[in-house]
Protein backbone atom coordinates (compact mmCIF):
# COMPACT_ATOMS: atom_id res chain seq x y z
CA UNK A 1 0.00 0.00 0.00
CA UNK A 2 1.01 3.44 -0.61
CA UNK A 3 2.66 5.19 2.27
CA UNK A 4 0.18 8.04 2.07
CA UNK A 5 -2.41 5.86 3.21
CA UNK A 6 -1.41 5.39 6.79
CA UNK A 7 -3.63 6.12 10.04
CA UNK A 8 -6.81 5.40 8.06
CA UNK A 9 -9.32 5.79 11.23
CA UNK A 10 -8.90 9.32 12.12
CA UNK A 11 -8.70 9.83 7.89
CA UNK A 12 -11.98 12.23 7.87
CA UNK A 13 -13.88 14.25 4.88
CA UNK A 14 -16.89 16.32 5.03
CA UNK A 15 -19.97 14.35 4.20
CA UNK A 16 -23.09 15.71 3.53
CA UNK A 17 -25.39 12.37 3.37
CA UNK A 18 -24.90 8.72 3.12
CA UNK A 19 -28.34 7.28 1.79
CA UNK A 20 -28.63 3.23 1.87
CA UNK A 21 -31.16 1.08 -0.41
CA UNK A 22 -30.36 3.43 -3.60
CA UNK A 23 -31.21 1.54 -7.18
CA UNK A 24 -30.17 4.66 -8.95
CA UNK A 25 -26.24 4.36 -8.34
CA UNK A 26 -25.24 1.71 -10.13
CA UNK A 27 -25.94 -2.17 -10.08
CA UNK A 28 -27.90 -3.89 -7.29
CA UNK A 29 -28.74 -2.36 -4.07
CA UNK A 30 -26.08 0.58 -2.63
CA UNK A 31 -25.47 2.56 -0.12
CA UNK A 32 -24.35 6.33 -1.36
CA UNK A 33 -21.56 8.48 0.23
CA UNK A 34 -22.25 12.01 -0.73
CA UNK A 35 -19.05 14.16 -0.25
CA UNK A 36 -19.67 18.33 0.52
CA UNK A 37 -17.05 19.99 -2.10
CA UNK A 38 -16.72 20.25 -5.75
CA UNK A 39 -14.29 22.02 -8.38
CA UNK A 40 -17.15 22.89 -10.84
CA UNK A 41 -19.85 25.58 -10.79
CA UNK A 42 -22.46 23.92 -12.87
CA UNK A 43 -25.49 26.61 -12.76
CA UNK A 44 -27.81 23.63 -12.77
CA UNK A 45 -26.43 21.51 -10.13
CA UNK A 46 -28.64 19.22 -9.36
CA UNK A 47 -26.96 18.84 -5.25
CA UNK A 48 -25.97 22.89 -4.62
CA UNK A 49 -25.74 21.96 -1.45
CA UNK A 50 -22.71 19.72 -2.08
CA UNK A 51 -20.76 22.97 -4.14
CA UNK A 52 -18.83 24.38 -1.37
CA UNK A 53 -16.53 22.81 0.83
CA UNK A 54 -17.79 23.95 4.05
CA UNK A 55 -20.78 23.23 6.34
CA UNK A 56 -23.94 25.12 5.92
CA UNK A 57 -27.14 25.98 7.81
CA UNK A 58 -30.35 24.44 5.46
CA UNK A 59 -34.18 26.45 6.41
CA UNK A 60 -36.76 24.42 4.42
CA UNK A 61 -39.44 27.35 5.03
CA UNK A 62 -42.41 24.97 4.36
CA UNK A 63 -41.57 22.90 7.18
CA UNK A 64 -41.44 26.26 9.42
CA UNK A 65 -44.28 26.84 12.36
CA UNK A 66 -43.10 29.92 13.18
CA UNK A 67 -42.44 29.67 17.00
CA UNK A 68 -39.18 32.09 16.29
CA UNK A 69 -37.02 29.65 19.17
CA UNK A 70 -34.22 29.83 16.86
CA UNK A 71 -34.43 33.74 16.79
CA UNK A 72 -34.41 33.74 20.65
CA UNK A 73 -30.99 31.40 20.75
CA UNK A 74 -29.00 32.81 18.03
CA UNK A 75 -26.36 35.19 19.67
CA UNK A 76 -25.58 37.27 16.87
CA UNK A 77 -29.21 38.12 15.54
CA UNK A 78 -28.43 35.77 12.10
CA UNK A 79 -32.04 35.14 11.83
CA UNK A 80 -34.26 37.85 10.26
CA UNK A 81 -37.95 36.55 8.79
CA UNK A 82 -37.31 39.95 6.54
CA UNK A 83 -34.51 38.94 5.15
CA UNK A 84 -34.12 37.29 1.70
CA UNK A 85 -33.23 33.87 2.83
CA UNK A 86 -34.05 33.65 6.49
CA UNK A 87 -30.35 32.99 7.66
CA UNK A 88 -27.69 35.99 7.03
CA UNK A 89 -24.47 34.13 6.56
CA UNK A 90 -22.83 36.95 6.99
CA UNK A 91 -23.49 37.22 10.77
CA UNK A 92 -23.81 33.12 11.05
CA UNK A 93 -20.94 31.78 13.00
CA UNK A 94 -22.50 28.22 12.82
CA UNK A 95 -22.87 27.32 16.18
CA UNK A 96 -25.65 25.33 15.60
CA UNK A 97 -28.22 26.32 18.68
CA UNK A 98 -30.76 27.74 16.25
CA UNK A 99 -31.36 23.97 14.86
CA UNK A 100 -31.25 22.37 18.32
CA UNK A 101 -33.78 25.19 19.52
CA UNK A 102 -36.01 24.61 15.92
CA UNK A 103 -39.21 22.32 17.02
CA UNK A 104 -39.95 21.54 13.23
CA UNK A 105 -36.35 20.07 11.85
CA UNK A 106 -37.04 23.53 9.66
CA UNK A 107 -33.22 23.96 10.14
CA UNK A 108 -30.67 21.56 9.45
CA UNK A 109 -26.96 21.25 9.17
CA UNK A 110 -25.50 20.66 6.18
CA UNK A 111 -22.34 18.50 6.22
CA UNK A 112 -20.34 16.77 8.74
CA UNK A 113 -17.16 16.01 9.00
CA UNK A 114 -17.08 12.02 9.37
CA UNK A 115 -14.04 9.76 9.67
CA UNK A 116 -13.34 6.26 7.87
CA UNK A 117 -14.56 4.44 10.79
CA UNK A 118 -18.18 6.36 11.03
CA UNK A 119 -18.56 5.69 7.38
CA UNK A 120 -17.61 1.91 7.95
CA UNK A 121 -19.62 1.91 10.10
CA UNK A 122 -22.89 2.89 8.50
CA UNK A 123 -22.17 0.53 5.68
CA UNK A 124 -21.84 -2.05 7.53
CA UNK A 125 -25.30 -2.31 8.16
CA UNK A 126 -26.56 -3.18 4.90
CA UNK A 127 -23.97 -5.71 3.78
CA UNK A 128 -26.54 -8.38 3.45
CA UNK A 129 -28.60 -6.21 0.69
CA UNK A 130 -24.99 -6.25 -1.18
CA UNK A 131 -24.73 -9.43 -0.87
CA UNK A 132 -28.11 -10.49 -1.84
CA UNK A 133 -28.46 -8.21 -5.09
CA UNK A 134 -25.04 -7.52 -6.13
CA UNK A 135 -24.51 -3.98 -5.10
CA UNK A 136 -22.44 -2.26 -2.90
CA UNK A 137 -20.78 1.28 -2.23
CA UNK A 138 -20.99 4.49 -4.55
CA UNK A 139 -19.44 7.78 -3.92
CA UNK A 140 -21.05 10.50 -5.05
CA UNK A 141 -20.99 14.44 -4.53
CA UNK A 142 -20.07 16.97 -4.95
CA UNK A 143 -17.05 15.44 -5.77
CA UNK A 144 -15.45 12.49 -3.83
CA UNK A 145 -11.79 12.73 -6.02
CA UNK A 146 -11.42 16.45 -3.72
CA UNK A 147 -10.82 13.69 -0.50
CA UNK A 148 -8.76 11.38 -2.56
CA UNK A 149 -6.83 10.19 0.51
CA UNK A 150 -9.71 9.54 2.32
CA UNK A 151 -11.57 7.61 -0.34
CA UNK A 152 -8.81 5.19 -1.30
CA UNK A 153 -8.78 3.84 2.43
CA UNK A 154 -12.84 3.48 2.38
CA UNK A 155 -12.83 2.05 -0.94
CA UNK A 156 -9.98 -0.62 -0.20
CA UNK A 157 -12.28 -1.08 2.99
CA UNK A 158 -15.65 -1.56 0.70
CA UNK A 159 -13.39 -4.21 -1.33
CA UNK A 160 -12.23 -6.41 1.64
CA UNK A 161 -15.74 -6.82 2.54
CA UNK A 162 -16.14 -8.48 -0.61
CA UNK A 163 -18.92 -5.12 -2.21
CA UNK A 164 -18.36 -3.38 -5.12
CA UNK A 165 -17.17 0.27 -5.72
CA UNK A 166 -18.24 2.64 -8.00
CA UNK A 167 -17.11 6.13 -8.25
CA UNK A 168 -19.51 9.61 -9.41
CA UNK A 169 -17.43 12.06 -11.04
CA UNK A 170 -17.15 15.21 -12.77
CA UNK A 171 -13.45 14.16 -14.16
CA UNK A 172 -11.86 17.28 -12.59
CA UNK A 173 -9.05 15.94 -11.25
CA UNK A 174 -5.18 15.26 -11.11
CA UNK A 175 -4.68 11.77 -12.86
CA UNK A 176 -1.52 11.14 -11.22
CA UNK A 177 -2.00 10.88 -7.91
CA UNK A 178 -6.01 9.31 -8.77
CA UNK A 179 -4.00 6.40 -10.45
CA UNK A 180 -1.93 5.58 -7.59
CA UNK A 181 -4.45 6.04 -4.51
CA UNK A 182 -8.22 5.35 -5.65
CA UNK A 183 -8.14 3.87 -9.39
CA UNK A 184 -6.92 0.27 -7.91
CA UNK A 185 -10.35 0.11 -5.44
CA UNK A 186 -12.75 1.09 -8.12
CA UNK A 187 -14.67 -1.47 -10.05
CA UNK A 188 -16.96 1.11 -11.80
CA UNK A 189 -16.53 4.63 -12.95
CA UNK A 190 -19.55 6.98 -13.67
CA UNK A 191 -17.85 9.99 -15.47
CA UNK A 192 -19.98 13.04 -16.51
CA UNK A 193 -19.39 14.75 -19.66
CA UNK A 194 -21.05 17.84 -19.87
CA UNK A 195 -20.30 20.30 -22.63
CA UNK A 196 -17.62 19.74 -25.74
CA UNK A 197 -17.10 23.41 -26.54
CA UNK A 198 -14.68 24.65 -23.54
CA UNK A 199 -15.68 28.37 -23.75
CA UNK A 200 -19.54 27.39 -23.43
CA UNK A 201 -17.58 24.75 -20.24
CA UNK A 202 -16.35 27.26 -18.54
CA UNK A 203 -19.50 29.73 -19.00
CA UNK A 204 -21.93 27.03 -17.57
CA UNK A 205 -19.55 24.95 -15.22
CA UNK A 206 -16.91 27.42 -13.84
CA UNK A 207 -13.60 25.69 -15.40
CA UNK A 208 -11.84 24.22 -18.45
CA UNK A 209 -13.05 21.03 -19.63
CA UNK A 210 -9.37 19.48 -21.21
CA UNK A 211 -8.46 17.91 -18.37
CA UNK A 212 -11.86 16.08 -17.88
CA UNK A 213 -11.90 14.50 -21.72
CA UNK A 214 -8.33 14.07 -21.05
CA UNK A 215 -8.86 12.03 -18.37
CA UNK A 216 -11.80 10.46 -19.87
CA UNK A 217 -9.77 9.14 -22.74
CA UNK A 218 -7.34 7.73 -20.37
CA UNK A 219 -9.23 6.09 -18.05
CA UNK A 220 -11.70 4.71 -21.20
CA UNK A 221 -8.40 3.35 -22.59
CA UNK A 222 -7.79 1.53 -19.41
CA UNK A 223 -11.32 -0.05 -19.15
CA UNK A 224 -10.84 -1.21 -22.84
CA UNK A 225 -7.79 -3.54 -21.24
CA UNK A 226 -9.32 -4.66 -18.55
CA UNK A 227 -9.39 -2.03 -15.98
CA UNK A 228 -12.59 -0.31 -14.21
CA UNK A 229 -16.00 -0.14 -16.27
CA UNK A 230 -16.94 3.72 -17.44
CA UNK A 231 -19.76 4.78 -18.22
CA UNK A 232 -19.91 8.63 -19.63
CA UNK A 233 -23.24 10.44 -18.97
CA UNK A 234 -24.89 13.45 -20.11
CA UNK A 235 -27.20 15.73 -18.21
CA UNK A 236 -30.05 17.09 -20.36
CA UNK A 237 -30.10 20.65 -19.48
CA UNK A 238 -32.57 22.39 -21.27
CA UNK A 239 -30.93 25.04 -23.42
CA UNK A 240 -27.64 24.34 -22.08
CA UNK A 241 -26.39 20.79 -22.63
CA UNK A 242 -29.33 19.40 -24.18
CA UNK A 243 -28.94 21.12 -27.73
CA UNK A 244 -28.41 19.47 -31.07
CA UNK A 245 -24.65 20.50 -31.46
CA UNK A 246 -23.49 19.79 -28.26
CA UNK A 247 -25.29 16.52 -27.91
CA UNK A 248 -23.83 15.92 -31.42
CA UNK A 249 -20.50 16.82 -30.14
CA UNK A 250 -20.45 14.55 -27.76
CA UNK A 251 -21.53 11.55 -29.27
CA UNK A 252 -18.83 12.04 -32.25
CA UNK A 253 -15.91 12.28 -29.57
CA UNK A 254 -17.07 9.17 -28.02
CA UNK A 255 -17.92 7.28 -31.00
CA UNK A 256 -14.14 8.30 -32.25
CA UNK A 257 -12.75 6.90 -28.51
CA UNK A 258 -14.83 3.36 -29.67
CA UNK A 259 -17.26 4.20 -26.68
CA UNK A 260 -20.13 1.97 -26.92
CA UNK A 261 -22.52 2.62 -24.13
CA UNK A 262 -23.45 6.09 -22.83
CA UNK A 263 -25.88 7.23 -20.03
CA UNK A 264 -28.38 10.18 -20.11
CA UNK A 265 -29.22 11.59 -17.15
CA UNK A 266 -32.93 13.54 -17.40
CA UNK A 267 -33.56 17.04 -15.82
CA UNK A 268 -35.68 17.45 -13.21
CA UNK A 269 -35.96 21.04 -11.41
CA UNK A 270 -35.61 19.76 -8.10
CA UNK A 271 -32.49 21.62 -7.55
CA UNK A 272 -34.55 25.12 -7.26
CA UNK A 273 -36.04 24.10 -3.46
CA UNK A 274 -32.68 22.99 -2.70
CA UNK A 275 -30.64 26.06 -3.83
CA UNK A 276 -33.49 28.31 -1.96
CA UNK A 277 -32.71 26.57 1.14
CA UNK A 278 -29.01 27.14 1.32
CA UNK A 279 -29.99 30.97 0.47
CA UNK A 280 -28.96 30.78 -2.90
CA UNK A 281 -30.12 32.15 -6.08
CA UNK A 282 -29.67 31.62 -9.95
CA UNK A 283 -30.42 33.14 -13.11
CA UNK A 284 -32.30 30.55 -14.40
CA UNK A 285 -34.50 30.26 -11.62
CA UNK A 286 -36.99 32.80 -13.13
CA UNK A 287 -36.94 30.77 -17.15
CA UNK A 288 -40.08 28.70 -16.80
CA UNK A 289 -38.23 25.57 -18.88
CA UNK A 290 -35.90 25.14 -15.62
CA UNK A 291 -39.47 24.71 -13.26
CA UNK A 292 -40.50 21.70 -15.02
CA UNK A 293 -39.36 18.06 -15.20
CA UNK A 294 -38.34 16.68 -18.89
CA UNK A 295 -40.62 14.35 -21.06
CA UNK A 296 -39.97 10.77 -21.75
CA UNK A 297 -40.77 12.12 -25.35
CA UNK A 298 -37.97 14.45 -25.19
CA UNK A 299 -35.70 12.54 -23.60
CA UNK A 300 -36.38 10.03 -26.52
CA UNK A 301 -35.82 12.35 -29.19
CA UNK A 302 -32.44 13.28 -27.45
CA UNK A 303 -31.13 9.50 -27.54
CA UNK A 304 -31.79 9.44 -31.65
CA UNK A 305 -28.12 11.23 -31.84
CA UNK A 306 -27.01 9.20 -29.68
CA UNK A 307 -28.03 6.14 -31.92
CA UNK A 308 -26.46 7.60 -35.13
CA UNK A 309 -23.30 7.25 -33.49
CA UNK A 310 -23.80 3.45 -32.49
CA UNK A 311 -24.26 4.57 -29.19
CA UNK A 312 -26.30 2.20 -27.20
Amino acid sequence: MSKHLENTSQEEALIFEIKGNSLDDGPGIRTVVFFKGCPLRCVWCHNPESIKREIEISFDKNECVGSDSCIKVCPTGALDHSAPYFINTNKCTLCMKCIEACPSEALSQVGRYLTIDDVIEVIHKDLPFFKTSGGGVTLSGGEPTLSMKFIAILLKEVKSMGASTLLETCGLFDIGTFMELVYPHLDIIYFDIKLMDETEHKKYCGASNHTILENFKRLYELSRDGGAEILPRIPLIPEITATSHNLTSIASYLHKLGVHKVGILPYNPLWLQKLEKIGRSSALAGKEIMKTWITSDVVKGWKEIFKDFDLT
